[in-house]
């Protein structure tokens, strides 16, 4: 979200056909709720693309990046690291002081694909349960994040868009940035002439 210090979240671990949904839903997860960067594994690039497409179609600013190594990025990252685990300490216990490592460095949230090794585990500074029963690892980074920004990144807004989505109480509407002003202007004067598009 633009802080002092960024929020980038790291996918550790991807398998090629079965995780694609998912990675790309890590992805997407974290540029809608208000990180900065998403670190995929380098055989990702299918969720790479996705989420880069999105991002140059609904807006950013928000990078994509791929790495051989998912453990040299967390044994050199300058700054503190929580691990997203069912396992561990309850997140209502510890968001507080998650939040507060803002101030000190880049904040990196490390979300597991296939088993992660111990020794992630050791590296993290914090290793956080989103309760402690299974559950998908999408929904657990989407808690966090929002408990992280305590509801601010709700009202992200996005730079470079070239279409946005008007909030309806039914349907859908999808329409291109440069007719957004126009499109507030008729609804605050009741006007509702405007067509439905998909995305």
């Amino acid at each position: 979200m633009q802080g002092p210090h960024e929020v980038v979240v790291l996918r550790y671990g991807h398998r090629p056909g079965r995780d694609d949904r998912m990675t790309t839903h890590v992805g997407l997860t974290a540029r809608a709720l208000g990180a900065d960067r998403v670190l995929l594994p380098d055989n990702a690039t299918q969720a790479a693309e996705t989420i880069a497409d999105i991002t140059g179609r609904f807006g950013g600013p928000f990078a994509v990046e791929q790495s051989d190594s998912q453990q040299g990025i967390v044994r050199n990252w300058d700054g503190p690291i929580a691990h997203l685990t069912m396992y561990g300490q309850p997140i209502q216990d510890v968001e507080s002081d998650v939040r507060s490592s803002l101030e000190t460095g880049p904040l990196l949230v490390v979300v597991g694909g296939e088993k992660v090794p111990f020794e992630l585990y050791e590296h993290a500074d914090w290793n956080i349960g989103v309760t402690n029963q299974p559950h998908s690892e999408v929904a657990g980074l989407a808690v966090f994040l929002d408990r992280l920004f305590e509801g601010r990144e709700l009202d992200e807004e996005w730079l470079d868009a070239d279409r946005t989505v008007i909030p309806k109480e039914t349907g859908k509407k999808v329409i291109p940035v440069e007719e957004a002003g126009a499109e507030v202007s008729d609804s605050e004067a009741g006007d509702d002439a405007t067509t439905d598009t998909d995305a």
